[in-house]
């Protein structure tokens, strides 16, 4: 069964990244071509080796790239030109890049603060920007006021630091703010023009596995964020979810 849509997933990691493109790319689940986006060749070459194991015709194609917008806009180009992609409309677009930063304030400095803002923020706003531009491109300009259906969904894949952040770490806490602020101004701008936007808040461990460990609430399955950012994107006009808090059981808040 050939894929029914494109999803673009920047953040396609050994643990997160892997379940939300196994389930995406699954033809009895979300039935996407997945375009992966990460930094490193090697680690993307294991994530579709790892993929292919459970799922031998997924339709997964690798694009290392870094978050600065040069990169990326050349990336996004690649992907619209790419020959395993051709003819398919742009479903989903997701964000779930790692950000971290743990420094005493009076030994951070300048230039490495707004270096940590401007890659992991900077990226969200140009990968925000090609993804609407590739909806836009490929399912038109109508609203859904206009009888337009839902184009897409944009997920932003955030942490608990986005709400509230602990001493020492004031790069990271202003970058995981800034993106969920940047989510909420595109969800009210968007939302009306069929633009599915979310930002959810991952709070604990996520591991590809599905061991004791998940079935005693210890630690989130990688495929449960897939299955979850999948039930996101089918939602219809009458219910969509902004912001999603998620958890294993076990874990404290």
């Amino acid at each position: 069964m050939p894929p029914s849509g494109l999803a673009i997933l920047i953040g396609a990691g050994p643990n997160t990244g892997t379940g939300i493109a196994r389930i995406l790319s699954h033809p009895s689940h979300g039935n996407l071509a997945v375009a992966l986006l990460a930094r490193r060749p090697e680690s993307l070459k294991d994530v579709v080796s790892t993929i292919h194991k459970s799922s031998p015709n997924a339709v997964l194609e690798t694009f290392p790239t870094d978050t600065s917008k040069v990169s990326l806009e050349k990336t996004f180009r690649e992907i619209k030109e790419h020959k395993s992609f051709g003819g398919l409309k742009l479903q989903m677009a997701i964000y779930s890049i790692k950000h971290s930063s743990k420094k005493p304030f009076l030994e951070e400095t300048y230039e490495d603060f707004t270096e940590s803002l401007e890659q992991y923020v900077g990226g969200a706003f140009t990968f925000s920007q090609e993804s609407l531009k590739r909806f836009f491109a490929d399912h038109g300009g109508a609203g859904l006021a206009d009888g337009a259906p839902k184009k897409g969904t944009l997920i932003f894949t955030g942490t608990l630091g986005a709400l509230r952040c602990s001493a020492q770490y004031a790069a990271y806490g202003a970058g995981r703010s800034s993106v969920r602020q940047l989510a909420q101004t595109l969800a009210r701008e968007m939302s009306e023009k069929g633009v599915h936007v979310v930002h959810t808040i991952a709070n604990g461990s996520i591991v590809d596995a599905d061991g004791e460990d998940q079935k005693t609430g210890k630690k989130m399955s990688a495929d449960a964020i897939g299955e979850t950012y999948l039930w996101l994107h089918q939602q219809q006009p009458c219910l969509w979810t902004h912001e999603l808090d998620m958890r294993p059981a076990c874990e404290k808040f």
